[in-house]
């Protein structure tokens, strides 16, 4: 199986990992995104809100990295440090995606994220349609 570790321009720094890895067939394995700018500056901090918006929208940079889209979701896991949060996080991800065609999807509560700040944390798993 080939792989194409994907570490696209405009997203935020990584350390030893990469933000997508594409691979021979179908699919796409997204890390979990966390709330961080392509400066690698925490965004929104104690603002849910703000921040699943840029969990979204460093998915959204993978995914076209590695020859996918929103659209083609098959999987999430989400990891809250507050379950307060869910509703905002639904109301965000519904921004986000289409509701006749919502993602498998596993919610996990933490006791926390690798840094303190951060309040939700956004894995995904896409099909590549671009791929052959």
């Amino acid at each position: 199986m080939m792989q194409h570790f994907v570490r696209p321009e405009g997203a935020p720094p990584v350390n030893n990992y990469s933000h997508a890895v594409a691979f021979t067939g179908p699919m796409v394995v997204v890390s979990g995104q966390v709330p961080v700018d392509s400066t690698g500056q925490v965004v929104g901090e104690g603002d849910p809100e703000a921040q699943i918006h840029q969990i979204y929208a460093n998915l959204t940079t993978a995914l076209k990295a590695a020859g996918s889209d929103r659209d083609h979701i098959v999987k999430l896991t989400v990891y809250l440090t507050d379950l307060a949060d869910l509703d905002t996080f639904r109301r965000v991800r519904d921004e986000y995606q289409d509701a006749a065609r919502p993602p498998a999807c596993s919610l996990v509560k933490v006791a926390g994220l690798v840094n303190p700040a951060f309040r939700a944390e956004v894995e995904a798993w896409a099909v590549a349609p671009t791929a052959s």
